[in-house]
This record gives C-alpha cells, structure tokens and sequence, in this order.
C-alpha cells in the first residue's frame, strides 16, 4: 500500500513522488497544500482584528479567496461553460460585502490595498500589451483584411438596432450605447470592461467601480448568447454543409494562418520577460503622461503605441515572446485575484443585479443577434462560409479569450481561433477605443 515503484521495478517509498503529486492538485494556480496553509494564516489574521495590507499578506488573501470562488464557478454545471470563473469571482465577493458577510476587517484590508496599489493599472498594462505583442503580425494583417468587412458591418448593425431597442425600451440612446451596446463589444473584462470603465472614470470624473458594475453584465450576458447561438448555428451547418467550411473561412482556403506554427522556435529567457515587463510598464507610463497632458485616456495610448510597435516590427521577436509571457501569466494568475478586489472593493452588490433588468437584456439579445447575423449575410455575400464568418464574429460578443474558447467550443470550431482572437481583441480594442476618443473629443 505504502510503497510505489520506479521505472526501474524497483521499490520506492511514498515520499517524495507520492508528496509530489499532492502538491500538482490546486485551486486555482495554488498547490493544495500552500492553499490549505494560506487559508488558515488569512483567518488568523481575520480574526486577530487585523490584517495586514502588505503586497506579501494582500497577495496571499486575494489567491486564497479568488481562487476559492472561481473553482466554485469551475464547477458549477452550465454556468462553467459560459465563463463562471470570472463571474463568480467578481459577484461572489460583491455579494458578500454588500451584505456584510466578508469580515470587515478583512473587506477594509482589500479595499484599501486596490485603491493604493494600482495593481488594476499593472494588469491593463499587461493584457494590453502583452496579448497586441504577443499576436503573430502576419495573423494581425492577414486576418483583419479578411475579417474587416463582416466585422465592421456587423459591429455597425448592431451598433444602430441595440441603440434604437434600447432606446424605445426607455433605457435612453447615451446609456444603452455606452453601458450596454459598446461594452458588449469591448472585447472581454480584462480587454474590454475595465478599461473602458477606467477611460469612463477619466473622463466623466466618476468613481470607476460604479461604472464597472453597469458595463460588466453586458459583457457576460453577451458572451452567453453568442455561445448559444455559435452553438445553433454549428447544428444548422449540419444540416446545410454548403453553407460551412468546418473552421474554414472561404472555400480553397489555405492553412497560410496557421504556418506561423511552423516557424522556428523563438529562444527567450528571463532577461527578456524583464524586459518585455521593462518595455510595458514605459507604455504604461507615457499613457500616465498623455492623460496629464492632453486628457487623453491612458489604456488608448498602451494600445496604439502597442499596434505601432507590433506593426512597424519595433520590438524584436524574443521580446515580443516575453511580453506574450507576461501577458499568459497576468491572465492565468492575476485576473481572478483582480477580480475579486474589485468585487469586494469597487463594485456595489446593487448597481450589479440592476444591470439585469429586463429592458438590458432584450438589449442585449438585440445587439449580439443582430451583431452575428450580419456577420452571416455579408460573409455570404463576400465569399465566405456564412456559418464560420457568423461564428468568428460572435466571438466580437465573447468574454475575451475565455469566451473565444467558449464560443468556438459550442460551435465545434477551434481551428477558427486565429480568426476569433483577432475579432475579440482587435475589434473589441479598436471599439474601446473610438468611444473614448469620440468622449475625449467631446469635452
């Protein structure tokens, strides 16, 4: 029972292996056991009546109780198939410091570390930058020719039908195209939803955790519907095989997309996630500078220095695989955590469940039908499959990669990834950022 045994047939006791394989059991990106002891240390502190707001003990509450909340969304059925993760780490936390269920102590540590410590700003910074550097640049060109007329048709269509439905549901035309109809299109939460709530916050000199709570249900209920209708559109492909390609956008379509793969490998060490991280936080300080200067949103100019310089080839290859890196680890260990600070910090309980209304919803129904649906005819018209066309611009609706996975999942159509990172995060970017210019340019 107590022993196990090499590759060799020899004999070996439990310990190391059997130690080591509990250890590769997590929640979250948390070992087992480093959870297990975090988890106590935070109650300790809990019920000291004091908890420090230290960047050490704050990352150890945050992965603790974010983790523990996004694992509950991880298995929760259905709902983790439409990004429960993320929503249960940002509504659990809202809900319970509404209500006053999170130990004050513990609510007030988290609270006073998001607002002092710019962790939203470091992981704007990373996601911007990193996901812009971390995309092949043929892939960038390539596939936004191809993408650009269904998906700017189709961002327009529904642009005008989910402003008007919402309008004659009383919502007004200002709300339901900044609060619902733009942040549906945003390109996910980390990509969409906080910046355009922190470019909001800039520019109409509101507190930014109100105004996430308005632009983040949209996302969210935006992303469902577009994994609902990828998912009828890949039954209606059965039926009708003429209409797709299978994860082909055009008919004699090449894998050209996919050859990046088959590039040589890029060698990067930690010298050069140094300097990717170096090179993000510079992007990150000329956005401070731009907004000083000229009012001009900090996220918008991260984001166009970043398409300049992955454009114009400015940064070289290694580095660009070191701000990818950068990138996958914000997104894999940081957003879950960031999350959670917001929900309990910034995001009231209230403003959250009054985005659900009816009205916003049939708004939001409205804009991702009508968003996907003329994806399909002008696709068609155009050249492309209908059905693939539709599903990668349903993925312009999703909840930012996570969603990408969701959607093309539902549709049984992964090789369209390539297609989809470039609807949702050049599309939901390019959207993030012509609303904030368009609001800049008004005042």
């Amino acid at each position: 029972m107590g022993e196990m045994r090499m590759n060799d047939g020899k004999p070996q006791g439990w310990w190391p292996q059997g130690w080591w394989k509990i250890m590769e059991l997590r929640i979250g990106v948390v070992p087992l056991p480093v959870y297990l002891v975090l988890l106590a240390i935070v109650a300790y502190f809990t019920a000291s009546g004091k908890v420090p707001t230290d960047l050490l003990t704050m990352t150890a509450v945050l992965a603790v109780l974010s983790f523990t909340c996004a694992e509950l969304g991880h298995r929760i059925p259905v709902l983790n198939q439409i990004g429960g993760a993320a929503i249960a780490a940002t509504f659990i936390p809202s809900f319970l410091t509404y209500y006053h269920w999170i130990p004050p102590v513990l609510a007030k540590a988290v609270t006073e570390f998001t607002k002092s410590s710019n962790l939203l700003f470091l992981f704007i910074s990373a996601i911007i930058v990193g996901s812009i550097l971390g995309m092949d640049r043929r892939i960038l060109i390539r596939g936004f020719l191809k993408l650009f007329v269904p998906m700017a048709a189709g961002s327009v269509a529904a642009l005008g039908v989910g402003t008007a439905v919402g309008t004659l549901l009383g919502l007004g035309a200002r709300h339901t195209l900044l609060m619902i109809v733009i942040p549906v299109m945003a390109g996910g939460v980390g990509e969409g939803a906080i910046p355009l709530s922190i470019g909001y916050s800039q520019i109409w000199h509101q507190p930014q955790g109100g105004l996430f709570a308005q632009v983040l249900p949209p996302v969210m209920f935006g992303s469902l519907m577009a994994i609902l209708i990828a998912g009828a559109l890949s039954y209606y492909g059965r039926k009708r095989p003429e209409l797709t390609g299978y994860g082909r956008l055009q008919p004699g379509e090449s894998d050209e997309l996919a050859s990046h793969e088959q590039d040589p490998p890029i060698q990067t060490d930690v010298v050069h996630l140094a300097s990717a991280a170096t090179f993000i936080v510079a992007l990150y300080l000329l956005g401070v500078v731009s907004f000083r200067l000229f009012d001009f949103p900090a996220p918008i100019t991260m984001l166009v220095l970043a398409v300049i310089a992955q454009l114009v080839q400015l940064v070289p290859p290694a580095l660009r695989q070191g701000a990818k890196t950068v990138y996958l680890f914000f997104g894999r260990a940081v957003t879950y955590p960031l999350l959670f600070a917001i929900g309990v910090a910034m995001t009231p309980w209230d403003k959250l469940v009054a985005a659900f209304a009816p009205a916003n919803l049939l708004t939001i129904i409205a804009t991702v039908a009508t968003l996907i649906g003329t994806g399909y005819f002008v696709g068609r018209r155009i050249g492309l499959y209908p059905i693939d066309s539709a599903i990668v611009i349903a993925c312009r609706a999703g909840q930012g990669g996570t969603g990408d996975v969701a959607i093309l999942t539902a549709a049984d159509r992964m090789p369209l990834m390539p297609f989809a990172q470039i609807a949702t995060r050049i599309g939901g970017a390019i959207t993030v950022t012509l609303t904030l210019l368009a609001l800049a340019a008004r005042l």
